[in-house]
């Protein structure tokens, strides 16, 4: 016999609560701190690596660019999912029992990606010296990753690293100008909440590309990329790194 229909909403609601709790910030018991963060191209131990005048060198990036962003391909996603209006989430709520599968998804083109999109650049700017690096959150069931409005966004700047006993130092003034695609960096709230791969078997992750304009050469530069989110309350020392992601770059002229 089946439960009332309030009965339904209850669980439904409790259902979703399960996995993002919006009154406390609480994802599956934890912070929404806990975000987990991915860069591509994938590198040797999250170390870009290379030489602008040895092409060599960085083929197997522009390769491994191409492959990951071949399902953003506009037409792709023109033909497969939805011209969503921006800046407020897709809800798509199940009916009591009754599930609303296959559920739709918002459409992230590739040419949003612009510079970094390997359409006007083939090489993402790594044949310059300007490499482009993507960056996507791990898909967590239920996430609502903003509130008024206001979308999650991914800044970047020099990693605090141990050269000594009691000393610590930063590579600010190698890093350079750095600018963001789409805009501002943002995770737009159109994208979410993310129902699962059974539910939604199209969706298509959210990514912002980080573009390094004039990066010191010859030299190690350890950085360090956060998502920002009026959801998330300042972390505590167990969740001090998550929702974030280290990586060495190093760019050789020779």
């Amino acid at each position: 016999m089946s439960g009332t229909k309030e009965e339904d909403r209850k669980g439904s609601s409790d259902w979703r609560e399960f996995f993002w709790n919006p009154r406390n910030h609480e994802l599956l018991g934890r912070t929404a701190s806990s975000w987990g963060m991915m860069i591509r191209p994938k590198g040797d131990q999250l170390e870009i690596v290379f030489s602008v005048s040895e092409t060599e060198s960085w083929d197997g990036f522009i390769h491994n660019l191409n492959t990951f962003l071949s399902p953003y391909n506009d037409s792709y996603q023109a033909q497969t999912n939805d011209n969503c209006p921006p800046d407020q989430y897709f809800i798509q709520e199940d009916s009591g029992e009754v599930r609303n599968n296959p559920k739709r998804s918002c459409q992230f083109n590739r040419t949003m990606l612009e510079e970094c999109s390997g359409i006007s650049d083939r090489f993402y700017g790594y044949n310059r010296g300007q490499p482009c690096i993507l960056i996507k959150l791990n898909r967590v069931i239920g996430m609502l990753p903003g509130k008024d409005g206001q979308s999650p966004y991914v800044t970047c700047g020099a990693k605090k690293y141990k050269v000594g006993k009691d000393e610590w130092r930063e590579d600010s003034d190698k890093i350079g100008p750095l600018v963001y695609f789409p805009p501002n960096g943002t995770f737009n709230l159109m994208f979410y909440p993310y129902y699962g791969r059974k539910a939604q078997v199209n969706y298509t992750q959210p990514l912002v590309a980080v573009k390094f304009l004039n990066a010191s050469l010859n030299t190690d530069i350890n950085i360090e990329c956060k998502i920002n989110s009026n959801t998330i309350a300042p972390g505590n020392e167990r969740d001090k790194f998550a929702g974030r992601v280290s990586f060495k770059l190093r760019i050789n002229d020779k």
